[in-house]
């Protein structure tokens, strides 16, 4: 299949890098980056081992771009708005459309604007950052949930092929359960390192925090399971906080918009969550306090 990236950052550029390693067509689309990678190419330093790209298929814009098998989003939802006129050129009515995006209900909203399209929720689990031109630094972790929100199964299963043959650890997972388990973990650290101007490790150093970090993830969990998605429980939550440990100290993507006074993800990260839980009477007190704050730095950060 052929692949074009949406997005070539921190995620974009390390996941369709595997893919055009691997041997994919794939096509990349850059805004600030375009010059220096059409020049330059892409280089990938990696945990699991770097790799330089050259004669890369590099795109300004979706106008010009052939129409690909697969469109893998990587945008961050604050721009979703766009989506519409920028994937219209490049989908067919048999084109996979991958959201690699954080937050809940991203999928319904894009296939309310494009009823026939074949649409996948990409989670990925992954340490990485965009440190210059067309220089992506992949620190640890690098998974991949894939749930098919409405797409062939057929279809959903080579797309899934051609990620683990790039080396990417990809798994398929009913499609709430992935939306759901990414938010155990996004929720919390996202917005607590905002508010607290501080980094994941430091947040599980302090006694209080960590717990409050635990009991917003149970919050999550009982949301989930309030709406009916199976396969979540405390365990889940137990295993997110072990992971986090491990991990080096690390700022979320909502922490570096906040530093480069850039929108955050508020929407689709909490409000959509807490009012999708509320529909079925369950209310998450702690994460909509969480929500409440960050939209007032959100104010104040981006006068």
């Amino acid at each position: 299949m052929t692949y074009s990236i949406i997005g070539t950052g921190a995620i974009g550029g390390y996941y369709g890098g595997r893919l055009m390693k691997a041997g994919r067509q794939v096509r990349f689309l850059l805004h600030s980056d375009y010059d220096y990678v059409k020049e330059h190419g892409l280089q990938i330093d990696s945990c699991d081992g770097s790799f330089h790209l050259d004669n890369v298929e590099a795109y300004s814009n979706t106008q010009d771009m052939p129409m690909s098998d697969v469109v893998i989003v990587c945008l961050k939802t604050t721009n979703n708005h766009l989506l519409k006129q920028m994937l219209t050129p490049i989908i067919g009515k048999d084109t996979i459309v991958v959201l690699i995006q954080n937050g809940i209900g991203v999928e319904a909203d894009l296939q309310q604007q494009f009823p026939a399209l074949h649409i996948v929720a990409g989670l990925a689990f992954i340490c990485s950052g965009k440190v210059g031109p067309g220089h992506v630094s992949h620190q640890c972790y690098g998974s991949i949930n894939l749930g098919n929100f409405s797409c062939p199964d057929a279809d959903f299963n080579a797309l899934l092929s051609d990620m683990q043959h790039a080396g990417i650890e990809a798994a398929a997972v009913p499609y709430a359960e992935a939306r759901w388990k990414k938010a155990v973990w996004n929720m919390p650290f996202n917005g607590m390192t905002v508010a607290l101007n501080t980094s994941t490790d430091l947040l599980l150093k302090n006694p209080a925090t960590r717990q409050l970090i635990y009991d917003q993830m149970m919050e999550v969990v009982g949301a989930a399971q309030a709406l009916g998605v199976t396969g979540l429980d405390a365990s889940f939550a137990d295993k997110m906080m072990v992971t986090t440990d491990a991990m080096v100290p690390y700022s979320p993507s909502m922490k570096l918009d906040f530093d480069f006074h850039r929108p955050m993800e508020i929407e689709y990260l909490y409000l959509r969550p807490i009012r999708e839980a509320a529909k079925v009477g369950y209310c998450m007190p702690k994460l909509a306090m969480l929500a409440a704050q960050l939209q007032f730095i959100q104010e104040k950060n981006c006068m």
